[in-house]
């Protein structure tokens, strides 16, 4: 039943039978790691670093960036999620198990994922998660919010600050990035996020500009 809602959701986004033409990955930062020596952890993101410039010059990589803090986010050129998990297995951090990884299906209903030619010029965005959170005790009333979250994020894309916005299939959520002053209460005052059907995470995303297919 989760998974029906959810799909009812998502269903004005993307057709879920569609195969991806893209796959999303989370490098989340992981608390639970013993600190290393400095000069590990530079060898370790020194290797990072040169397997990302590997697979980009491969065609597999299309975009990558940072999170302020610590993790990132891969957008791969794949239709497989098992094929990017077995590329994955080349990058040094991924060895270390330094991160805590996902591997998501991406479909971009704004923006997209944009192959960038050096020199690279870094930019900063606010990168919006949502998470789905159906319960017991909100299932009901689901297809209702969600309808209002869509129409919600129709006035935010109006307002021409959206980067992406992008969904991860039938029951994974989406992003939404942005541009310019973020206030958190316009994303907190979306309609599935105040009755928590959605949970959502704040972070500052540093990438190529131009990698997100922004113009």
């Amino acid at each position: 039943m989760r998974q029906l809602i959810i799909l009812l959701f998502f269903l004005p986004l993307i057709n879920s039978a569609q195969t991806p033409e893209l796959i999303f990955v989370f490098l989340n930062k992981r608390t639970d790691k013993p600190e290393l020596p400095g000069a590990e952890v530079k060898k370790i993101m020194d290797g990072h670093l040169a397997n990302i410039e590997r697979l980009a010059k491969e065609g597999k990589l299309i975009s990558a960036g940072p999170f302020d803090g610590g993790g990132g986010i891969f957008i791969f050129k794949s239709k497989s999620t098992e094929q990017v998990k077995q590329w994955l297995q080349t990058d040094p951090g991924v060895q270390a198990n330094r991160w805590r990884i996902e591997i998501l299906p991406y479909y971009p209903h704004v923006g997209g994922a944009c192959a960038v030619a050096e020199p690279y010029e870094m930019t900063s965005y606010h990168f919006v998660r949502y998470i789905p959170n159906i319960t017991k005790f909100n299932i009901q009333d689901a297809p209702r919010i969600f309808k209002k979250h869509e129409d919600y994020l129709k006035e935010i894309i109006k307002t021409g600050n959206v980067i992406t916005e992008a969904s991860f299939g039938d029951d994974e959520g989406g992003i939404l990035v942005m541009k310019g002053d973020l206030d958190k209460a316009v994303v907190e005052t979306d309609p599935a996020v105040r009755e928590g059907l959605l949970l959502v995470e704040f972070q500052k995303l540093w990438i190529a500009k131009g990698a997100l297919c922004e113009r």
